[in-house]
């Protein structure tokens, strides 16, 4: 199945700190909420949700995350973030970040929300997270959407 790739950021000890995410689920209803599974061993996991290993503890940032919703002229940002391709600088100097009480959130998406973590727990390889969604910030809709499958990203319809 195509899945869509976002960014997860978040601020841990004032600098910035981010992750890329395709297992992602919003819930929808009268509160509603974002889960996705996260590397347990990234920065952003331990800055989220205290320990990168089991999610226990306190969150490093008050357990607040911004998730930015990836266009196809983002194809270039999922793997800096993975770590998998080069960033100069680090991969926060490709692209251009509106500062936000959640975390950075890509200026140029084609969405983006804040969320507050609820429950971190490990689930097979990785970390489950729950978080509850304060703030959504809608894009244009003329930003074609990136999707992931097979290993390989493609434009989303």
């Amino acid at each position: 199945m195509l899945a869509p790739v976002t960014l997860w950021t978040a601020y841990a000890d004032s600098r910035p700190v981010g992750w890329t995410v395709s297992s992602v689920l919003v819930a929808d209803g009268p509160e509603p909420a974002l889960v996705g599974l996260l590397d347990p061993d990234a920065d952003l996991t331990e800055a989220i949700t205290g320990d990168e290993k089991t999610g226990a503890g306190e969150p490093g940032n008050g357990g607040k995350v911004a998730v930015s919703l990836l266009g196809w002229q983002h194809r270039g940002l999922p793997d800096a973030f993975a770590g998998l391709a080069p960033a100069p600088g680090g991969p926060f100097k490709l692209g251009t970040w509106t500062d936000t009480d959640y975390g950075p959130a890509l200026a140029d998406a084609p969405g983006w929300l804040g969320a507050t973590v609820i429950e971190a727990r490990p689930l097979g390889w990785s970390t489950l997270l729950t978080a509850r969604i304060d703030q959504v910030e809608i894009g244009s809709d003329d930003d074609r959407l990136l999707g992931h499958l097979r290993g390989s990203y493609l434009p989303g319809e």
